[in-house]
């Protein structure tokens, strides 16, 4: 676990968890410590996810309409 933490208090599904102690128990590592690690990875997607909708920003729009209509031109409908 890192050098500096803060102390939170989370409630979990019963279920969810006993996935995460018998996980914890599996890896030799705390709960918190996965918890910190799914955390990051699921910061890190929303980071990813932000930067993709960024790009695409100035794509053109296209409505379901108009882009079967071009499939069907195109002959791949």
């Amino acid at each position: 676990m890192a050098a500096k933490t803060k102390r939170s208090t989370i409630y979990l599904e019963p279920n969810l968890h006993k996935a995460l102690r018998l996980k914890a128990a599996e890896l030799e590592a705390s709960m918190s410590d996965i918890v910190n690690d799914a955390l990051r990875i699921v910061f890190e997607e929303d980071a990813e996810d932000l930067m993709d909708i960024k790009m695409r920003q100035a794509e053109k729009s296209v409505s379901f309409d108009d882009f079967v209509t071009e499939l069907k031109a195109s002959g791949q409908l």
